[in-house]
C-alpha cells in the first residue's frame, strides 16, 4: 500500500476535508492520529477507519493550547516510534472587512490559521529530521493567492501560512522533510459558514459557485482527500514549498 508502516497526525479531523484526509491516508496504509477539538467527532472518523480495516488512535486536542498540541505530536511519535505524516488542518473562518472585525477576532484567526501551523510544524520536524524524512502539509485556501472581498483575516492569515510553509520547505530540504500548502476553494462542507454569511445566505452562495467558478461547481472532500495522499506520499517526493490549489480554476 502506498503508506503502509507510515504514522499519520491529522488536526481538525473531526469533519469536512481533515476527516475526508484522515481516512483516505488510513485507506492507503497509514495508521492514523485522528485529533479534533471535538473529542466525539475525533472518535467518530476513528471509528470510521478501523470499520474499514484501518488502524488509529484518537484524540480531543485543541490546537491553541500550545503545550497539549505540541506534546500530542511529541507523544504520537514516541508511541508509535515515528511521524510520517502531519497534515496541519484545524483552522478558523471569520468574515468581514478591515471595519469590521475586531482585533479579537484578528487574533483568535492568527492562533488558529497561522500559529498553530508553526508550532504543529515545529513539532514535527524535531522528529522528522531526526529520521532524514517526512511529509508536512500545512492548510492554507485559495484566499491564500488571492483576495476575498470583505474577509481581510482570513485571506491575511492564508497568506501567511504559504509565505511559511515556502519558508520551512527552504529551510529543511536538505533534511528531506517536505512542506507543502493545501489550498482548497470553495469545497462543499460546514466551513463555508463564514462565507455563507456574508454573501447573504446559502442559495446566495450556491449562485456564486455557479456563476464565479469556471467549472461551475463545489469541489468534493475527496477530491481534495486525494490530493492529501499525494502530498503525503512519495508520488510528490520532489515537490516542496508548493501552494497545490485545488480551486476549480476560480483563482484564475
Amino acid at each position: 500500500m502506498l503508506l503502509e508502516n507510515h504514522i499519520a497526525f491529522v488536526t481538525g479531523a473531526g469533519s469536512g476535508i481533515g476527516r475526508a484526509g484522515a481516512i483516505a491516508l488510513a485507506e492507503h496504509g497509514a495508521t492514523v492520529v485522528v485529533t479534533d477539538l471535538d473529542g466525539g467527532r475525533a472518535r467518530k472518523v476513528l471509528a470510521e477507519i478501523e470499520g474499514k480495516g484501518g488502524r488509529g488512535e484518537s484524540i480531543a486536542l485543541d490546537v491553541t493550547d500550545d503545550k497539549a498540541l505540541t506534546s500530542a505530536i511529541a507523544d504520537a511519535a514516541t508511541r508509535h516510534g515515528r511521524l510520517d505524516i502531519l497534515h496541519s488542518h484545524a483552522g478558523l473562518q471569520v468574515p468581514g472587512a478591515l471595519e469590521q472585525v475586531t482585533a479579537e477576532q484578528m487574533d483568535l484567526s492568527w492562533r488558529l490559521n497561522v500559529r498553530s501551523h508553526f508550532l504543529a510544524a515545529q513539532a514535527a520536524m524535531s522528529v522528522m529530521r531526526g529520521q532524514g524524512k517526512g511529509s508536512i502539509i500545512i492548510t492554507s485556501s485559495n484566499s491564500g493567492v488571492q483576495y476575498d472581498r470583505g474577509m481581510i483575516a482570513y485571506a491575511t492569515t492564508k497568506h501567511a501560512v504559504i509565505a511559511m510553509t515556502r519558508q520551512i520547505a527552504v529551510d529543511y530540504a536538505r533534511d528531506n522533510v517536505r512542506c507543502n500548502a493545501l489550498c482548497p476553494g470553495f469545497i462543499d462542507t460546514d466551513f463555508n459558514a463564514g462565507f455563507e454569511t456574508q454573501m447573504g445566505g446559502r442559495r446566495a452562495l450556491e449562485d456564486y459557485v455557479t456563476s464565479n467558478i469556471p467549472m461551475g461547481r463545489w469541489g468534493t472532500p475527496q477530491e481534495i482527500a486525494d490530493a492529501i495522499v499525494f502530498l503525503a506520499s512519495d508520488r510528490s517526493a520532489f515537490m516542496t514549498g508548493h501552494a497545490l490549489v485545488i480551486d476549480g480554476a476560480e483563482s484564475l
